[in-house]
């Protein structure tokens, strides 16, 4: 938790940014037909952890991928 607060320092805003992340992780793999081997949830809390997702970064790596 402190790692991905080192990131997104405030828990409210962490929590809206993992959410959002993992509904796009979600529907990619919904459009693309992909199967995810982990939750949503989780790849978006390892991407923040990983340091390619912050507070503005929701929307950017959207467009990234």
């Amino acid at each position: 938790m402190s790692k991905l607060n080192s990131y997104i320092p405030n828990r409210y805003m962490l929590v809206n940014v993992v959410a959002r992340r993992a509904r796009q992780i979600a529907e990619e793999a919904e459009a693309s037909g992909a199967h995810l081997d982990e939750k949503p949830v989780t790849l978006a809390i390892h991407e923040v952890a990983d340091g390619k997702l912050s507070a503005g970064g929701v929307e950017l790596a959207a467009e990234e991928a």
